[in-house]
């Protein structure tokens, strides 16, 4: 196997309750059911909703990038 790679992006929105790392894994999460080989991810936009002054939930957007076949 060669040592030179080729990467695909996507671009994923998670959101969670719970706090941005959650987010973040909420996304890689979903998207690892149905891409393969996802090596690494860069968060792009955070985000979050807000209800009665406090926060209800985050959003966080990232790039994720996987190998080609």
């Amino acid at each position: 196997m060669s040592n030179d790679h080729v990467y695909k992006t996507i671009e994923l929105t998670g959101s969670s309750p719970t706090g941005i790392e959650h987010a973040v894994q909420t996304a890689l999460a979903k998207a690892s059911q149905s891409v393969r080989n996802i090596r690494w991810f860069e968060v792009i936009e955070t985000r979050g909703h807000v209800e009665e002054g406090r926060v209800a939930h985050w959003q966080v957007t990232i790039k994720a990038g996987f190998t080609l076949e």
